[in-house]
């Protein structure tokens, strides 16, 4: 066994949807996988029996997503500490704010000394947050990092920012090209075109719009609507592929824009590769993003993107070129942006003609091999020790041989 490595999480549907590719890492490096975080929300987006079949030991936890959850957060701290020391963990990755809080505190007040990745999906202060967001996460973040080896961003904007904290002595700031894209899952198929206007149940000339995210405000799904209730006029249908606590007030303020019957919630899809065929603009409207691997795949299936302009899709949109930009509430602008496309079949293919030849960069390949990078670099005495016994086990069989063929 190399190492045993604890990953930390706020809730379970993170390994699945964004760490199948470190794991594939670590399983090859012979690491023996914990993860710790809460179960207890129902989560239909995760293969059955996944954890048992990637051989990952799970520990439950009550952790939360609000850091002001004090007293459930305080007892997942503590059995943070525990699992570090009983489980005999030799590294912590952390993801998600509070997980990140907790686990980087865990790897500090464990009795065992443990090296501590943290990867930020996307820091909560950042050009344009609220000041309260700089006052109360930077200040936790510059103060956290002391207790970090490796600190891992997705995209410029934060790597700049986390260039900036003092970390663990010998520590580093890492950037990948986010959490890695499939692009055997995701490609152009345009012979499947026509079964997926049949999933989604277009007619012979309707556009298809869709946006595939978590139904919460931050993903900005009202700014969309309100400018689909401006272009009316044009024969579309939408589709909201996901599922989230926003679900009831979305599908309220759709009936009070007068959507009803041209916007359609179809839930956590598992066949989105297929949809993407179908459809002829993604909308991705959210303010806040580290990155965003929904507008990546679209693109990989070569469809025109809107996106808001915020420090995640500005890593790989650039207006007019590959996709456009608008302003993230801006509704008259969102609404001007699909009107132009929806009315532009040729500007719409070579927009996305272009994103087809820009995603590369983001697949899974390029981020696997700088985790790699990450992995060896930061535990060189645990995996020199792996390689020191394979060298003698290797030494042993030679020897063995070279005895059973008569050659010494």
């Amino acid at each position: 066994m190399s190492f045993r490595i604890l990953i930390v999480a706020t809730v379970s549907e993170f390994l699945w949807q964004f760490e199948q590719e470190n794991i594939r890492i670590l399983t090859r490096m012979g690491a023996e996988i914990h993860f710790a975080s809460n179960f207890d929300a129902p989560d239909f987006s995760i293969g059955e029996n996944f954890f048992e079949k990637k051989g990952i030991h799970t520990h439950p936890l009550p952790i939360c997503r609000s850091p002001w959850r004090f007293r459930e957060n305080r007892k997942a701290l503590k059995m943070l500490v525990r699992l570090i020391d009983e489980k005999e963990i030799d590294v912590v990755h952390c993801h998600t704010p509070v997980g990140a809080l907790l686990g980087r505190l865990a790897g500090r007040l464990a009795k065992r000394r443990v090296k501590v990745i943290y990867t930020a999906h996307g820091f909560h202060f950042y050009q344009g947050a609220p000041a309260k967001n700089w006052l109360l996460y930077y200040q936790a973040e510059r103060f956290l990092a002391r207790f970090t080896d490796v600190l891992v961003t997705i995209n410029e904007e934060d790597a700049r920012v986390a260039g900036r904290f003092r970390l663990k002595r010998g520590g580093s700031v890492v950037k990948i090209p986010g959490v890695g894209l499939d692009l055997e899952r995701y490609a152009f198929r345009p012979w499947l075109r026509k079964e997926a206007r049949r999933r989604l149940g277009l007619e012979k000339g309707q556009l298809g719009f869709l946006t595939a995210a978590r139904l919460d405000q931050d993903k900005n799904y009202q700014t969309v609507l309100a400018a689909l209730a401006m272009v009316k006029d044009l024969d579309f249908q939408y589709f909201i592929c996901g599922e989230g606590p926003y679900r009831k007030a979305l599908k309220e303020m759709t009936e009070r824009l007068g959507l009803a019957g041209r916007v359609h919630f179809l839930g956590y899809r598992k066949d989105l590769e297929v949809l993407l065929q179908g459809i002829d603009i993604f909308l991705f409207p959210s303010i806040r993003e580290g990155l965003g691997m929904a507008p990546l795949e679209a693109m990989a299936c070569r469809r025109a993107v809107i996106g808001a302009d915020n420090r995640g899709t500005r890593e790989y949109l650039r207006h007019g070129e590959n996709g456009l930009l608008c302003a993230g509430e801006d509704v008259a602008e969102f609404a001007h942006a699909i009107r132009l496309l929806a009315e532009d079949a040729g500007l719409r293919n070579r927009l996305g003609a272009r994103a087809f030849r820009d995603i590369p960069r983001f697949s899974s390949r390029n981020t696997a091999r700088i985790m790699c990078g990450v992995y060896e670099t930061t535990f060189p005495q645990i995996l020199n020790r792996e390689v020191q016994k394979l060298e003698k086990i290797r030494e042993n069989q030679c020897d063995y041989e070279c005895v059973s063929t008569g050659q010494f």
